[in-house]
């Protein structure tokens, strides 16, 4: 719990320095006093003044945001010798830069934390498939228990342009993307051992916007990454035990059904039930070189209402994983096109939000950007770093909406401003202001309730 705290409490902080620094810096570059930068809202815990026109620096209570107070005629008197350092009386152009720098600064931010994350590399891993489900999209393309996915292909005018594919978070990376565009995509297959190359198309255009993000690799027919039937550590007491199953048997075959890899024997395993009741199976099992014939009775229990057996023991090795890295030069590269694709899919998810193509359950607050910042600092700087990055992504564009409280919103009304030559009436100003706060409000318990939906498990 602590850790999670801290991991959160260090997401934000960062962040919130960053986008605000952004707004600062560029307003001191196009000669605009600041009077103000602030971490947080509430209650001043920590203040200090820097710099020649004595800025003030504080650090708030609540460390939900934070603000750059500059100097501006519309809320305070401004003397008559610093007009023309109030941000009001600047160009059209230096107002909309100012503005703009503080989701540009968490853009930024997120291409140097993604270059780092692929500068120290990352255990992923490896794109080796388990069995696809029966009469699913994975099956009907031709994609088999095993196969290890080595690149996937781009249409482009001079043909298909193959990249390499290091890693299954890529493979369900580019998944997702294409059936976000509802296209297809090709893949290079071969087996474990890299032999037997094919050629195969994922076809993504049929599969609904309201699946992408919900359980997307389910519906197309990918479960996790291939994994070994070999048992792990076995439970004294349990069914396993009982039949003479011990740690490091691989199972070869269950009633006479050959086993190929662990996801076909927990599903075995699971279904092992008839009328009710557990129903023994006859396994057979390389023990050291030995093939063993044991007979093993599963447990009958509950899982969320359905009755499954167990046995037990740990099913199934980890999968084989590889080294991710990329050197100072690609690593920027993939940093750069990782924020660009993170940005797009953004605006695309919450455009299908807004036309109901994609559900509100997508949207995160708080509690849930706590979970996995705490869950990341655990698995390392490198997968840190990567979700600082996501987070820092996510903010910049969401900053970038056209809503009133947000700097998207102010950009609006300096795009108002250039076309019609006049800003934006201050009544106007005001109904959009309270427009925006609802919104705003709205958005936020949207995501705290998905946050608790997520938490009581009801999503």
């Amino acid at each position: 719990m602590l850790t999670t705290l801290l991991a959160f409490l260090l997401t934000l902080g960062v962040l919130i320095v960053i986008h605000e620094y952004g707004h600062y810096r560029t307003a001191v570059a196009c000669g605009v006093k600041v009077l103000r930068f602030s971490v947080g809202f509430g209650r001043v815990l920590l203040r200090w003044k820097r710099g020649p026109d004595s800025t003030e620096f504080v650090l708030c209570a609540l460390p939900l945001g934070g603000y750059v107070r500059m100097l501006d005629e519309r809320e305070d008197a401004v003397s008559p010798d610093e007009q023309h350092r109030a941000f009001n009386r600047q160009p059209l152009s230096r107002r909309a830069a100012i503005v703009a720098a503080g989701p540009a600064a968490n853009l930024l931010l997120a291409v140097l934390l993604y270059a780092a994350a692929h500068w120290i590399g990352m255990q992923e891993p490896k794109a080796v498939l388990g069995p696809p489900l029966p009469a699913s999209l994975a099956a009907e393309a031709g994609l088999r228990t095993g196969d290890w996915v080595r690149a996937f292909g781009q249409e482009t005018p001079q043909g298909t342009q193959w990249q390499e594919l290091p890693s299954m978070t890529e493979l369900r990376w580019q998944i997702t993307q294409a059936a976000l565009a509802q296209r297809a995509l090709a893949l290079q297959v071969t087996d474990r051992e890299g032999r037997d190359a094919r050629t195969l198309t994922l076809d993504l255009s049929s599969v609904p916007p309201l699946d992408v993000a919900a359980g997307l690799m389910g519906k197309i027919g990918l479960g996790p990454a291939f994994s070994e039937a070999v048992l792990g550590e076995v439970r004294a007491g349990g069914p396993a035990a009982a039949a003479g199953l011990q740690a490091g048997d691989r199972v070869l075959s269950v009633d006479g059904q050959a086993i190929g890899d662990a996801q076909t024997l927990r599903e075995r395993i699971r279904a092992s039930l008839r009328g009710g009741e557990a129903v023994a199976q006859r396994w057979v099992v390389d023990r050291a070189g030995r093939q063993l014939e044991l007979q093993v009775l599963p447990r009958l229990t509950d899982d969320g209402g359905t009755a499954v057996g167990r046995i037990d023991a740990y099913v199934g090795q980890p999968p084989e994983m590889v080294m991710v890295t990329h050197g100072p030069v690609e690593g920027l590269v993939k940093g750069a096109q990782r924020t660009w694709e993170v940005s797009a899919l953004t605006v695309q998810m919450l455009g299908r939000m807004l036309i109901g193509e994609a559900s509100i359950k997508n949207l995160s607050g708080p509690i849930t950007i706590a979970d996995y910042s705490g869950q990341a600092v655990q698995l390392g700087l490198a997968y840190y770093l990567g979700f600082l990055a996501l987070v820092s992504v996510s903010l910049g564009v969401l900053n970038l909406l056209p809503l009133p409280m947000l700097d998207g919103g102010h950009l609006m009304y300096y795009i108002f401003e250039a076309v019609t030559g006049k800003p934006v009436s201050e009544l106007w100003l005001a109904r959009l202001q309270r427009g925006g706060i609802a919104l705003l409000l709205m958005m936020m318990s949207v995501a705290l309730f998905n946050d608790l939906a997520r938490v009581l498990g009801l999503h």
